[in-house]
């Protein structure tokens, strides 16, 4: 009986005890859709499939019925995404409508596919996935490909509304700097935040205060596959990123940045902005506060 009574107390404590999130699965595993279970939905016509590398690599071989997106040009014309009426146009031309599921794919380890992925959802689809592994996956798994022309496509009626809660811009991040609730996240290369590299920027450095981890670390070289959840949340541990709060991300230009709030974002983080124009603006601003020793 003094058994029982003891596997008794046991139990009422396993069951007590607060549930711990596991550390193999990621907390948004939907954002990413895997190349079998893409090969199933793009043969059924279920999904929109955005192919973003290059338009002569698009000709050569592509998932079957994926559409062509010149990631570039959305990079370059997303400004301060305050141009509803044209990404209006655009996004609705390939046949998207705010509820469409769409998966995105590229061969550069994520990194303009992500940036597709964060324009996207900033003008309101909800719905956006993508291919884990890009190209690189699709091709690795013998999946079937296709030199078709890409056909022509319906357009739909897209009505793009900024979502603002997802983007920041250079006041915004002003108004971070004396400290407080938000975390700022430099995504660039370790040469870059330390002010080693300047690219093309007149002023090299880093933001004051901005913890820094590279976007490629988030992903396998060789497979272009984002990295175990326990990878994940060991890296962001090992930065200082809290993802229980707010965090703005930035590198040159959007799309490193967009990487890392993608992962961000897939490890449960819910409160994610990115500073699209980031360094090209930062860094090329008269005022702004630059630091150039290592900080993050």
């Amino acid at each position: 009986m003094r058994n029982l009574y003891w596997l008794l107390a046991i139990s009422c404590v396993a069951a007590c005890r607060p549930s711990v999130e596991p550390t193999n699965a990621y907390a948004r595993p939907e954002m990413l859709v895997e190349p079998a279970d893409l090969a199933q939905a793009a043969l059924d016509g279920q999904s929109v499939v955005l192919d973003v590398r290059s338009q002569e690599a698009y000709a050569q071989l592509h998932v079957p019925g994926a559409r062509w997106v010149d990631q570039a040009a959305w990079g370059k014309q997303f400004g301060e995404g305050d141009d509803a009426a044209l990404w209006s146009a655009r996004i609705g031309e390939l046949g998207i409508e705010a509820t469409t599921t769409v998966v995105v794919y590229d061969d550069q380890a994520m990194k303009d596919a992500a940036r597709i992925w964060w324009i996207l959802r900033y003008w309101g689809v909800d719905d956006v996935r993508l291919l884990n592994g890009g190209w690189t996956g699709w091709v690795a798994g013998a999946y079937p490909t296709s030199a078709d022309p890409p056909v022509a496509v319906e357009p739909t009626t897209f009505q793009a509304q900024a979502r603002a809660a997802r983007r920041a811009n250079m006041q915004q991040v002003l108004d971070l700097l004396p400290g407080g609730e938000y975390q700022i996240v430099d995504a660039r290369s370790s040469d870059e935040h330390c002010g080693i590299d300047a690219l093309d920027n007149q002023r090299a450095g880093s933001i004051p205060g901005a913890t820094h981890l590279e976007w490629s670390d988030l992903v396998e070289k060789e497979t272009h596959r984002f990295k175990s959840p326990a990878q994940l949340r060991a890296l962001f541990a090992q930065a200082g990123i809290d993802l229980d709060r707010p965090v703005t991300c930035h590198c040159q230009s959007g799309g490193r940045s967009s990487v890392m709030a993608f992962g961000l974002e897939l490890m449960g983080a819910r409160d994610v902005r990115n500073y699209y124009r980031g360094w090209s603006q930062w860094g090329n601003a008269p005022d702004t506060p630059v630091v150039t020793a290592p900080n993050g």
